[in-house]
């Protein structure tokens, strides 16, 4: 499938449903978080994602999580246009199997599906899984799996690969991926260091990373945009009336997580190998915890790096946005405190304004 420049397209929403009603955003410790899911909900938030202009939903993969794919089959029953954002990482199952699985998943939801790659963060997780390569390895393994995908989506014929991590022998499958609009899921890559661009690049339809300033964050995406890959944010948002509202919010997301909160994540930091988590840890060491005046660090030794956010009023939110949009960022993953009402507020607030913006062909580009 050619990849074509989305600069000229309406920016996308995404949003994560893998930490809805998790009120402290995963700042326990790991190993006493439940994997149960919430159906009732989750088909809730769901549906008010739909109401909202929500384009998809992550459905993240952890040992803390539910089996992304299952569980958005059972979703996916209960909404009609939402599309869930499948996680995977290479390593777990065969890429033959996987694809057959999304091909399966992509049947059950008219073709409601799309997929962000992830090489993993955390070795001692991965150990978990029988993954023990290296962070290098991971991407060279993925790299791998990617390429067999690719090729039983276009349908190559029988398969024959034969890699370092992977070996495949006229491989071929009878369930197609099922959809009106396009041939294979459309893809993600999350990632921040040098082979998660590459990778992006090869295989992804956009690359996904942690937000730092517009103007440092211009020269890192720049190859991957003039490749024709699109370039997005997973960001929190804390998205009040009035500036101050969204501040004061902000901070009694600090305060409610706590110092144990911290002292957790001082751990998981150290159990790290992301270049994404190292870059937004040190950022938030470094620097004011306002880069810019609507980006703001001062959660993440708190939350972690996904606690990094966009905090302000709608009208500042959507500048914000443009800001990003100026330098090629097309699309935004979201999460929210709490993630229901960011969500709504979102919906009825900031993206009419972003629509009308967009419209007045006021894109700063």
């Amino acid at each position: 499938m050619t990849k074509t420049s989305a600069l000229d397209r309406p920016m996308r929403f995404m949003w994560s449903l893998s930490s809805v009603g998790d009120r402290l955003r995963r700042s326990s410790p790991l190993s006493t978080m439940s994997g149960l899911p919430n159906p009732d909900e989750h088909v809730e938030f769901c549906r008010r994602a739909e109401a909202s202009g929500i384009d998809s939903l992550l459905m993240a993969f952890g040992f803390t999580r539910p089996d992304p794919i299952t569980y958005s089959a059972v979703l996916g029953a209960h909404t009609e246009k939402i599309k869930f954002l499948v996680a995977v990482r290479s390593g777990i199952v065969s890429p033959t199997y996987f694809v057959q699985q999304i091909n399966t998943l992509s049947a059950l939801t008219r073709g409601r599906v799309c997929i962000n790659i992830v090489a993993g963060r955390a070795p001692d997780e991965l150990r978990y899984y029988g993954d023990f390569v290296s962070h290098d390895e991971r991407y060279e393994r993925t790299d791998e799996f990617w390429r067999i995908c690719h090729a039983l989506w276009r349908g190559d014929g029988p398969v024959d690969f034969a890699g370092q991590y992977y070996r495949i022998e006229g491989a071929k499958l009878n369930t197609p991926f099922v959809s009106d609009e396009r041939s294979r899921p459309e893809i993600y890559l999350g990632g921040s260091s040098d082979q998660a661009h590459a990778l992006a690049i090869r295989h992804a339809d956009c690359l996904l990373t942690l937000p730092d300033t517009p103007k440092r964050m211009e020269p890192k995406v720049r190859a991957v945009l003039e490749s024709g890959t699109e370039a997005g944010l997973l960001v929190t948002l804390v998205c009040k009336p009035t500036h101050a509202e969204a501040v004061e919010a902000a901070h009694a997301i600090v305060a409610s997580a706590g110092q144990k909160a911290r002292a957790t994540h001082n751990v998981l930091r150290k159990q790290s190998d992301s270049v994404g988590y190292t870059t937004t840890y040190d950022l938030a060491d470094r620097e004011s915890a306002w880069p810019t005046p609507y980006l703001w660090t001062g959660a993440v030794p708190y939350l972690g790096p996904p606690g990094i956010a966009l905090v302000g009023s709608a009208p500042e939110i959507v500048d914000a946005l443009f800001e990003y949009r100026a330098i090629g960022v097309t699309r935004f993953l979201f999460m929210g405190h709490p993630d229901f009402e960011q969500m709504t507020f979102f919906g009825e607030e900031v993206l009419p304004r972003v629509r009308e913006r967009e419209q007045a062909g006021s894109l700063l580009t």
